[in-house]
């Protein structure tokens, strides 16, 4: 840590409401002037600097101004000060050593540190003197953050970066966008354009993202209450603050506390693969009368609950702490009732990007560098299989199919669907022309008997739609027919049978067990 060398001493302050033309003094001490309100001029030394609102003009000591109105009147803080040493190295700042002048962004943070400053002028407390004297460091310190004028600069793209920079470590304080496009000395339509192509957002949204991270931290970190967090990141109404904090995070300030800080209960249909992932066990796993439940998670000795059966009133015995819901689950019940059993997380899951699934969960129950980790492995593991299955059956075709009572589905390419991404993508392999044809976006579509005919694929993964029901002799029918049998990867003893709800699952842990099922025989 780096030793104080001098400290700020303020020496006087005064509120000038000035109406006469001119003005001339000199001062040995540093000198502030800072506008209100109106305009004019200011000379030093042959040298002048026009005045006007939010503007500020530092004057080193022993030089002789004069302070011209240009309308009725000019209103203005004088503030004078002195750099007192703390140590033998006498140093002078370099911001004090030349007059300077500045628009001060955002000025309402200077409006509050001068209006206290100068209620506190006549103080003879020792309380209130010190208060007024860490008002006057603070005020300084803004100055001294203030960002470098654009002439320094090269582009407007630049000038943005600059401000956003800037936001990052002033957050706190209150901000237009009329304000940072002044920052940044871009007009106001380019700088929101430029800013969203940065940012991929507009700034008060931005702005707010920022805000809501550093709450996070807040609330698992300190035990402020969430009034006094909100007003720090710079939220100055609690209940907008709750409102945003909802929107972006799922669920409530408080309700976010304790999910860091307690032990979590948590009932997550479909998404239950995240959680095992992170470590941490639900206290109820969803299942399907016809599907069964997720067995390759290994949640044996945890409770299940039917989802086509309509059990969800069973949740209740297990007293849950939170349920996440992801919009595909209304499908089988509507859960708007469960808001009196747990706070209900209502999480956007894109599927494909399983990875934003895994970070927003991670982010809710205090797994983030656990979730680095995990995703890290997974790479890793992507990586090691692709090297084996370079030297084995890149080359050779390969396709998915899932078989059901009513037909067979294949699944599409590297960008779509439960499979497409992980074995086309992830692991590289080449898929069945038939799977380009699939359209764009689309994640699988029906394959007609004159489609299977041409269903040469070297390779197929084949899955039943519902194992161990009525349907499955149904189902397996295809298996004897002569179409079937005639199929290129039939014939070679090339086709591979895997667990339905192993592979139409979208978790870090499907996707893992999938690639130990095609190493397993293609490796």
């Amino acid at each position: 840590m780096g030793n104080l060398t001098h400290v700020y001493t303020l020496q006087n302050i005064s509120y000038a409401l000035q109406s006469s033309k001119k003005q001339q003094f000199s001062s040995d001490f540093y000198t502030l002037f800072i506008v209100m309100s109106g305009s004019g001029k200011l000379e030093i030394d042959h040298n002048t600097i026009h005045l006007s609102e939010e503007k500020c003009i530092l004057v080193p000591p022993n030089n002789t101004i004069s302070i011209h109105i240009q309308n009725k009147h000019l209103c203005f803080y004088q503030l004078q000060f002195n750099i007192v040493h703390l140590s033998n190295k006498q140093t002078t700042y370099s911001h004090f050593t030349h007059i300077k002048e500045q628009r001060l962004l955002p000025f309402s943070q200077y409006r509050r540190l001068l209006e206290a400053i100068y209620q506190n002028r006549l103080a003879v407390d020792e309380h209130t003197i010190f208060e007024q004297h860490v008002h006057f460091q603070e005020l300084i310190l803004l100055l001294l953050h203030q960002p470098i004028p654009k002439l320094v600069q090269k582009n407007d793209r630049q000038s943005v970066e600059q401000s956003i920079n800037y936001l990052h470590k002033h957050f706190e304080k209150e901000w237009t966008v009329e304000q940072l496009a002044e920052l940044a000395d871009v007009p106001r339509w380019n700088y929101t354009r430029i800013f969203k192509n940065i940012t991929g957002q507009i700034p008060l949204h931005y702005l707010n993202n920022i805000r809501i991270e550093k709450a996070k931290q807040l609330l698992m970190t300190t035990n402020d209450r969430v009034f006094e967090i909100s007003q720090s990141v710079g939220f100055n109404n609690e209940y907008y603050f709750n409102r945003r904090f909802k929107e972006h995070v799922g669920i409530s300030p408080g309700q976010y506390r304790r999910n860091q800080s307690s032990h979590l209960r948590v009932f997550a249909p479909f998404l239950e693969d995240f959680f095992v992932a992170l470590g941490i066990t639900p206290i109820a796993q969803f299942s399907h009368s016809k599907w069964g439940k997720q067995d390759y998670l290994g949640l044996q000795e945890v409770p299940d609950i039917d989802v086509q059966n309509r059990e969800m009133d069973r949740l209740l015995h297990y007293k849950p702490t939170l349920i996440m819901l992801d919009s595909g689950v209304d499908r089988w019940e509507s859960f708007h009732h469960l808001n009196e059993v747990a706070p209900v997380c209502h999480l956007s899951h894109p599927g494909e990007n399983w990875q934003s699934t895994l970070f927003k969960i991670a982010d809710l129950t205090g797994k983030t560098s656990l979730m680095q980790d995990v995703i890290l492995q997974y790479e890793d593991k992507v990586q090691q299989a692709r090297e084996i299955l370079s030297k084995s059956v890149y080359g050779q075709s390969v396709a998915f199919l899932r078989i059901s009572a009513i037909g067979i589905t294949l699944y599409a390419g590297p960008e779509c669907g439960y499979t497409g991404p992980i074995l086309y993508r992830d692991l590289g392999l080449m898929p069945h022309p038939l799977v380009w044809s699939i359209p764009h976006n689309q994640r699988k579509a029906p394959l007609t008997f004159d489609q299977l005919l041409q269903l040469d694929a070297d390779h197929l993964f084949i899955t039943f739609d519902k194992q161990h029901s009525i349907y499955e002799n149904e189902e397996r029918a295809i298996l004897k027919t002569s179409t079937w049998k005639n199929l290129a990867a039939v014939k070679t003893n090339c086709v591979y049978e895997v667990d339905f709800l192993t592979w139409m699952n979208y978790g870090i842990l499907s996707h893992s067990k999938k690639i130990d099922d095609v190493l397993n025989v293609l490796g």
